[in-house]
């Protein structure tokens, strides 16, 4: 009698719960329920996307090896277009930058490496950028547009190659003592038992 008397205290306790709690209870489930499953798609998308991207990427590629800038240049619109976020369309536009700029229109060169810089914010890629648009705009001689360029808020471990080129900038303009200052910044965040020390080092010894 006891048992049954506290069973149906249980189930009124229970009756009482839901009819004050449940409501919310269920809600809850189905904001959940509603969250995975938003969270399941949005990564079924990004990964047909990035299977697109990558289809399309080769396409690039294979323009790019047949040496038809025209037809590069096509495909990489469609990459920056459809599929901006994707690390293809990075890879390709920073590709489409070396070509440029190495058939002499940097112009076109800072316009794809600030696409770039617009779109990807680790500090590798943002290094990546910085130094190449101050490449560009050293050899255009823009040497004021050059440094602004370095100036980005990177990791320490990325910072000596920015230090580095902020060097060459400066070597170009013939600050020799702005120039070794540089270097040698970029010297003393570097691990001693890296390679880039004694490429760093032979530019201060060639200096003097």
């Amino acid at each position: 009698m006891v048992v049954h008397i506290q069973d149906e205290q249980e189930i009124a306790n229970f009756k009482f719960f839901w009819q004050r709690w449940g409501r919310w209870i269920f809600a809850l489930l189905i904001v959940l329920a509603l969250t995975y499953l938003s969270y399941v798609l949005y990564q079924g998308h990004v990964r047909s996307n990035n299977e697109k991207a990558a289809d399309v990427f080769e396409t690039f590629v294979t323009q790019a090896d047949a040496k038809n800038l025209e037809g590069s240049k096509k495909v990489l619109l469609q990459l920056q277009k459809d599929y901006p976020d994707t690390m293809n369309a990075t890879q390709a536009t920073l590709m489409m930058a070396g070509t440029v700029f190495d058939a002499g229109m940097y112009d076109e060169a800072i316009q794809h490496l600030q696409w770039v810089k617009s779109r990807q914010n680790s500090d590798l890629l943002q290094t990546i950028v910085a130094q190449r648009l101050a490449i560009v705009y050293l050899q255009q001689k823009k040497y004021p547009e050059a440094l602004k360029a370095l100036d980005v808020q990177v990791d320490n471990h990325y910072k000596p190659t920015l230090l580095e080129t902020k060097g060459d900038i400066l070597l170009a303009q013939k600050k020799n003592a702005e120039a070794t200052t540089a270097y040698q910044q970029a010297l003393n965040l570097l691990p001693k038992e890296n390679v880039q020390r004694e490429i760093i080092q032979m530019k201060i010894i060639t200096m003097n």
